[in-house]
């Protein structure tokens, strides 16, 4: 089997473009057009790793490993994705307030020589501190919110309310990378051999 020469990032996602850079990464973001929306009756774990797989799915080009992921808030068996308006934001964001929830990330890689795709779906629990009227407008006022799934970013500003988290931190930002190492590992490649070599690793050798 010929092994992918090329890392595609089918997201637009700064965060998930940030941890591939950390580790070194050299790929290319072409974020996947798909329709995202949730079919009746949906269970969550379903359909966050239906649409992580759709969107790896869209980008198949020779020479490929695609890269793919979503994530979803879930409480009280309700899926929070991000807010469609600074209302919406701040009604999720009093709902989660005072409470734990958790959080989904569906990754999928796909390996498009040999059509294969794999995926899995990572947990982590969250809990948000009880938050006051101007706390919650003052954070939504930020933008910060806008984007995110359950209306906040637990490595940016709205760390301030973040008290506890169980589970993979990575996850909860948008890509765990132990899954992620895994599912590439299944594909018979090496998430390392996509490793662009530093100017500091380069001055070492």
């Amino acid at each position: 089997m010929t092994e992918a020469r090329q890392l595609i990032l089918a997201s637009a996602s700064p965060r998930r473009s940030e941890i591939l850079r950390g580790l070194g990464l050299g790929f290319e973001i072409e974020p996947a057009d798909i329709d995202e929306s949730r079919l009746s009756d949906e269970a969550a774990e379903i359909y966050v790793e239906r649409i992580a797989r759709s969107k790896a799915d869209n980008r198949r080009r020779p020479g490929t490993l695609t890269i793919a992921a979503d994530t979803i808030v879930v409480i009280d068996d309700s899926v929070l994705g991000k807010p469609e308006s600074p209302e919406d934001a701040k009604r999720m964001l009093a709902r989660l307030a005072g409470r734990e929830h958790e959080v989904l990330t569906a990754v999928a890689v796909l390996d498009a020589n040999s059509g294969a795709l794999r995926s899995s779906v990572e947990r982590s629990k969250v809990r948000i501190a009880a938050m006051s009227l101007s706390e919650i407008n003052w954070y939504v006022a930020t933008g910060e919110p806008l984007d995110k799934a359950g209306a906040y970013a637990i490595q940016g500003l709205g760390s301030l309310f973040v008290e506890r988290v169980e589970g993979n931190y990575a996850n909860i930002v948008g890509l765990p990378v132990p899954t992620l190492y895994r599912l590439v590992a299944e594909l018979g490649q090496s998430l390392l051999d996509f490793r662009v070599e530093s100017a500091d690793e380069a001055a070492a050798s």
